[in-house]
């Protein structure tokens, strides 16, 4: 039995026989090599070698499946998945072995990468051309033929990778000053190559074909390793070579591009809203230790407004709740009132009647005063968990409802339902102030109708986000909205979606909870 299975999911791939080749030159460990030739036949380059096994599927199922069905078929206690056009530098799976004995633990590891200088376009005149798509050649015309190279190029030396906002990969270079020793921290890396061992590839289900057949592998990998409290490893003593494919025609990606938006979205709403059931810890926690400069969060401010009718015991506990987070996490209030608050954050007094059109003009005064990039609509009656303030919202023309709520009562009744509030709407303060001064001028010529959610029902327009623990909207006498206690309440049934039951003391992440 092997240590070391290297998996290697291939389709359209016109250099797999020279990647298999500079893998069998370069292995010094116990390791095999298991090839899934996916939907289309490519020669790998090797005749009788009991190192190399090979699948076939007429039928292509996926990068991601087919790489899951070439660990099904190891018994190694490793296993690692590389693309079918790279390089490894000699003894690079010894290397990689020796270092997981080293660190041992809940570890995923990287070999150091570089660039790989693969071909050249050669004219019968001797003018080259870097690689590229096929041509004849720019400067004479003729045609040319490809010259094989396959050697990294020294520069840039790749070992310290970040994600984006977006989650995309992206190179985080400034890192690499924290980065002391050979074997070092990496917050994401390359979907190109990866290795841990099986059991742990299983446990991890690191290949989740939800994801669909390929995109965002390397943000999945480096989730799902540091968010279950394991550790993203480059080893400096080794390295790979990967070939980039980014200019089309015969030069592009093997496998279709149609599905890498919804592998994206996908991905987003499985990390930015703390979805994956395994993850001990938030996407949160994971940025903030490497602190990218793609995520230098921007700006933070709560807009507060009131009608200044509430019960005088909620409104303190509210309004002492938010001082506390304001404080302890820099975000600025912008109250707009209808009686003077001195006391709280930057208030400003409107002297009006309440109802909805009055809290329309609040929530727009508040925004045009407020200086803040990213706002946070906070209504006087709900009890907002710090950990709702860890929303970022990913787009500036998007509005994110956060939708890990309650509802409670005075008997103690509590009810979730999955519903866009604005109470829990986060967003772009320019976004939002365009919102609402069209919705003003709408309603001064048509007239109020109920649908102010900013967004509506237009999924394009908004996006539910979970907060790692609830908010909680505090029911009473003289709420704004209609309370509903019962899927009966509901005027349209497809209103209630995922409604659930539950007691004031249970609500997790709150104990003690007494608004009342």
């Amino acid at each position: 039995m092997a240590d070391l299975s290297i998996i290697i999911p291939a389709r359209n791939e016109i250099f797999l026989a020279k990647t298999v080749e500079n893998l069998l030159e370069n292995i010094e460990g116990d390791t095999e090599i298991i090839i899934i030739l996916d939907g289309q036949w490519a020669d790998p380059g090797v005749d009788d070698d009991k190192r190399v096994s090979i699948i076939y599927l007429p039928e292509p199922i996926g990068q991601r499946a087919a790489t899951n069905l070439g660990v099904k078929m190891s018994r190694a206690k490793y296993v690692m998945k590389l693309d079918a056009h790279c390089a490894v530098s000699k003894g690079f799976d010894r290397s990689m072995v020796e270092a997981f004995n080293e660190v041992g633990g809940d570890v995923t590891m990287v070999p150091k990468m570089y660039n790989l200088y693969a071909f050249d376009w050669v004219c019968p005149d001797g003018h080259r051309r870097y690689q590229s798509p096929s041509d004849p050649c720019k400067e004479c015309g003729k045609p040319t033929h490809r010259e094989l190279k396959w050697e990294p190029r020294p520069s840039p030396e790749t070992t310290a990778m970040c994600f984006d906002r977006d989650l995309k990969f992206q190179y985080q270079s400034g890192y690499k000053k924290h980065q002391e020793g050979d074997l070092v921290e990496t917050m994401s890396l390359l979907g190109a190559c990866w290795m841990l061992t099986r059991e742990r590839y299983w446990k991890l289900n690191i290949c989740d074909e939800g994801h669909g057949s390929w995109g965002q592998q390397g943000t999945e990998v480096a989730c799902k390793t540091w968010l279950t409290g394991g550790r993203l490893i480059c080893n400096k003593r080794c390295w790979f070579a990967h070939m980039f494919r980014t200019q089309g025609r015969d030069f592009g990606f093997p496998y279709p591009n149609a599905g890498i938006n919804a592998s994206r979205e996908y991905s987003r709403r499985l990390w930015l809203n703390h979805k994956w059931p395994q993850a001990e810890k938030p996407i949160w926690w994971l940025i903030k230790k490497f602190k990218p400069t793609q995520w230098e969060a921007p700006s933070r401010g709560i807009i507060y407004y009131t009608d200044n009718r509430l019960n005088v015991k909620l409104a303190k506990q509210v309004q002492g709740n938010l001082k506390v987070i304001s404080e302890n996490f820099n975000i600025p209030i912008t109250s707009v009132s209808l009686k003077p608050m001195p006391h709280f954050g930057n208030n400003i007094h409107l002297p009006l009647e309440r109802g909805v059109i009055t809290m329309f003009k609040q929530i727009l005064t508040a925004l045009e005063n407020s200086k803040e990039e990213i706002v946070y609509f906070c209504e006087h009656d709900v009890l907002y968990h710090p950990s709702h303030f860890d929303i970022i919202p990913p787009h500036k023309d998007m509005f994110y409802y956060n939708h890990n709520w309650w509802k409670v009562w005075p008997d103690g009744f509590a009810a979730h339902w999955d519903a866009n509030q604005v109470a829990m709407l986060v967003c772009y303060r320019e976004h939002a102030i365009n919102f609402y001064r069209k919705r003003i001028e709408q309603i001064s010529r048509e007239g109020f109708n109920r649908s102010y959610e900013p967004g509506g029902r237009d999924r394009k327009l908004y996006e539910p986000v979970w907060s790692e623990v609830p908010n909680v909207d505090v029911r009473h006498d003289n709420n704004q909205t209609r309370s509903h206690r019962s899927p009966n309440d509901f005027r349209d049934k497809s209103g209630c979606v995922n409604w659930q039951e539950s007691t004031i003391d249970k609500i997790p992440g709150w104990p003690n909870l007494n608004p009342y």
